[in-house]
């Protein structure tokens, strides 16, 4: 929300302006700060009218607000910017109101005498743990700035395969909704009409023909449960999987898909790989770097997988030797890198090429997706046409051949 104020500064020399700032408290740490003596200080008021409220829509934080944020940061503290300053001068350039106000807040904490870690870790929901370790490694080391640089650069890194992929699914996602819409229009609008011609005639009708029948009438006639099973696949895909005991079956059946399941596997030890490297890099001891790791992997089968790792490393395993124990989920080759890395004493060296290897794959898999997809959407595609048409021109096509004769 937007101040004005009217303060005195050392001089005795009035100055009047707006700070954005999500308490009155704020304004007056910053104007302290500023070296100024507030008079006064009121809120902006808005109008009530139902055509001046301002309506706020997908205010959520993004990834990509974090990366944009993440990376600004590192910049002006590099320049000797205060941790606070440059926290009040971000915060004044977002534009999502939820992001500016915990920006503001964080800034209200620094300046308060909190370390910069604890005022994040107050926003979970925001900041993950990753990025609260990496934050504390950069106050105890003393190297704040170079830290920040490696989270932006890992989240940059993050977002970009993310956003790869993502983009590499919508072809096939808009092909498969296309055809779902098409098949339903045939159904319910083409099928119908022609029904009473097939029904009118003496001919027997083929199994393939009251088959596509049954499934016609089905949607006249039972259009509601038609609509009930869209939207409970839908809230399926919503909410259940969200449960753990719908992420845990998720996370199991992900690896069973054809074509897929390579891939997500490479993602999951490219996610591994380099949030283990970049904290380990920042000093960070591999016992609470797996655990931080564990969190953030978004899978319960590695999650369980770098817990148990967690608990074996501590009494005393190589990381190695344990990893070895996990054939399913955690491949060979990655086994050896980071048997490399131990025995050489630059596991995050290792770990970092690991990604690279995995990223490549990744990358070249996206690439290749759409040629991969492309013909069996319309091979799919094909068959299901073909099908259709055998079961419902041909027969027509039948009885006028007998009418003619």
């Amino acid at each position: 929300m937007k101040y004005f104020f009217n303060a005195k500064d050392s001089k005795g020399m009035t100055q009047k302006g707006t700070i954005e700032a999500s308490s009155r408290d704020v304004v007056l740490d910053i104007l302290a700060s500023q070296g100024l003596f507030p008079i006064s200080i009121e809120e902006e008021t808005v109008a009530k009218g139902a055509l001046n409220k301002k309506i706020v829509l997908f205010d959520s934080v993004s990834h990509k607000d974090v990366v944009m944020f993440t990376r600004q940061l590192s910049i002006m503290i590099d320049a000797n910017v205060s941790p606070a300053e440059a926290l009040d001068t971000l915060a004044s350039q977002v534009n999502k109101e939820n992001f500016k106000e915990k920006i503001y807040n964080i800034a209200k904490d620094v300046r308060g005498g909190s370390l910069l870690s604890k005022a994040f870790s107050k926003y979970p929901e925001v900041f993950s743990s990753f990025y609260i370790n990496m934050i504390r490694s950069g106050e105890v080391s003393g190297d704040l700035p170079r830290i920040l640089q490696r989270v932006a650069e890992h989240l940059e890194s993050e977002y970009s395969i993310r956003s790869k992929t993502v983009g590499a699914m919508i072809y096939p996602a808009v092909i498969l909704v296309v055809f779902v819409l098409i098949f339903i229009v045939i159904m319910v609008f083409i099928i119908p009409g022609l029904i009473g011609v097939l029904e009118g005639s003496s001919q027997e009708l083929p199994a393939a023909t009251k088959i596509v029948m049954a499934i016609s009438n089905f949607f006249v006639k039972f259009w509601y449960l038609v609509v009930l099973g869209i939207i409970a696949i839908i809230s399926f895909f919503t909410f259940y999987i969200k449960t753990e005991e719908g992420k845990e079956m998720m996370d199991n059946l992900v690896f069973k898909i054809p074509i897929f399941g390579g891939f997500v596997k490479n993602l999951l030890l490219a996610r591994f790989a380099e949030n283990l490297s970049t904290l380990i890099s920042a000093g960070i001891q591999i016992t609470e770097a797996l655990e931080v790791v564990s969190n953030l992997i978004g899978n319960n089968l590695y999650k369980r997988a770098l817990l148990e790792t967690k608990t074996k490393v501590i009494k005393g395993d190589s990381l190695s030797s344990v990893l070895s124990n996990y054939p399913h989920i955690i491949s060979p080759l990655f086994v050896q890198m980071v048997s490399v890395g131990e025995k050489t004493g630059k596991l995050d060296t290792s770990l970092m090429n690991i990604v690279k290897f995995y990223k490549q794959e990744a990358e070249t898999f996206i690439n290749s997706l759409s040629s991969i997809i492309e013909p069996i959407l319309m091979i799919i595609l094909a068959v299901m046409v073909g099908g259709l048409v055998a079961a419902v021109i041909l027969p027509i096509y039948q009885i006028s051949t007998t009418i003619q004769e």
